[in-house]
């Protein structure tokens, strides 16, 4: 006799339906081509992968995310590094971020020995004329972002957001204690002594974040001085890409005076108009640090050693926890202690803004650059106006203008 039962399904296969070397030509071709910020990449990621694809579950796809805003790295980079864990395991994840990396790094090399071997011809200069304040208008943009996105209507995140903006402002430095100082700090008043376990997670990421700051370089050689900052760099990345860029000033500019202000304004230009993660300018930074006076390889060799040393703890940070973030990942001590960390250091941003934007805008002196003006306040105008236009676009505008500007300017 017939029935009306519908036929009984087959189990769903738990393995993936795609290769690992489709995922890596994905991985290649997106960071050729992705323009736009971590935020944007991740949003690619979620279209293509989840919606488009279907090679990634939603789960696997918002459990990934948790745990790129949650260790310290470049967020879209983790999680890329994430995805290629989920199916793949060590090699996905390898293989994935490597290819994620390669052409944006392929990018700033090409560009760092441009800028090295050019940069005293006129156009050069000219071009970045108009990109650096062009820059700081992003930089402003992205700063109120985060801001609106993180702090929300917490009086205690917002104590430490404009604790940690005007230290970077008064002293032009940031510290690394001071993000987690706020860590510990969240962590506690959200969940006390007497509401947690003897026992928590959290505690396990405070010994090694605790140790990092006091490492010191054992020589005078600039690749080991080179390596060290930058794997403390890569420690200390949480969220956005653009956190890094108060502790590279820090570093390259204050602590070490490897490059000066205009110089490092010009890194965080190059990573504004190439595609990829934000955080590829150290590969620049590192070219150009070497490179000054000297052949190809010893840039090559410098941009090699910041990139590495920057990434290499985004990568471990994500394929260690990994397996257990599903257990421990939503535990309220971390999270509380994240958003600390993540509120000092959106607050350092805001203060890079301005300590960078006072150093671009009155380059000369005293006296302020109505042109950079303009140029800075064109940018936020447009970023608030049109929503969707492509930073990329608008950096390539400025640069355009720096053409026309700079000779009438310097004349």
């Amino acid at each position: 006799m017939a029935t009306d039962q519908a036929p009984i399904q087959p189990a769903v296969s738990n393995g993936p339906n795609y290769s690992l070397s489709q995922l890596v030509r994905y991985a290649l071709q997106l960071g050729t081509i992705g323009f736009g910020g971590p935020v944007a990449l991740v949003g690619y990621m979620h279209r293509d992968l989840v919606e488009r694809r279907k090679w990634i579950s939603e789960a696997e796809y918002k459990e990934g995310l948790t745990l790129a805003q949650l260790m310290p790295g470049p967020l879209a980079a983790q999680l890329a590094i994430y995805l290629g864990y989920v199916h793949y395991s060590v090699i996905g994840a390898t293989l994935v971020g490597i290819a994620f990396v390669l052409p944006s790094f392929l990018m700033v090399l090409a560009l760092g020995w441009a800028y090295v071997e050019f940069g005293g011809i006129g156009w050069m200069q000219a071009v970045f004329y108009g990109v650096g304040a062009s820059v700081i208008g992003i930089i402003t943009i992205s700063a109120y972002k985060l801001t609106q996105k993180t702090i929300g209507k917490s009086l205690l995140l917002w104590a430490i957001y404009l604790i940690s903006a005007a230290a970077t402002i008064i002293t032009e430095n940031e510290n690394i204690l001071l993000f987690l100082g706020a860590g510990v700090i969240v962590w506690f008043v959200k969940t006390p002594p007497w509401r947690r376990a003897p026992t928590n997670v959290a505690a396990s990421f405070l010994p090694p974040l605790a140790v990092l700051p006091a490492v010191k370089v054992p020589l005078n050689e600039l690749l080991i001085q080179i390596g060290l900052f930058f794997t403390k760099a890569g420690a200390f990345v949480f969220g956005s890409g653009l956190a890094i860029v108060p502790f590279l000033y820090s570093g390259v500019v204050k602590e070490y005076g490897w490059l000066n202000d205009r110089e490092f304004l010009d890194a965080v230009a190059v990573a504004m108009i190439t595609p990829g993660p934000v955080v590829i300018t150290v590969g620049f930074i590192g070219y150009i640090v070497t490179g000054q006076g000297a052949d190809f390889w010893s840039g090559f060799a410098g941009a090699s050693v910041a990139a590495l040393a920057t990434f290499l703890p985004c990568y471990l940070f994500t394929i260690i926890p990994a397996p257990y973030f599903k257990k421990h990942g939503k535990r309220p001590g971390i999270v509380a202690f994240v958003d600390g960390v993540t509120a000092a250091a959106v607050g350092a941003i805001a203060g890079a803004c301005i300590v960078l934007g006072r150093r671009t805008i009155f380059e000369s002196g005293w006296t302020p650059e109505i042109p950079k003006i303009v140029l800075l306040l064109v940018t936020i105008g447009l970023l608030l106006r049109f929503k969707k236009l492509p930073e990329p676009v608008i950096v390539l505008g400025a640069a355009v203008l720096g053409l026309i500007i700079f000779p009438f300017v310097r004349a």
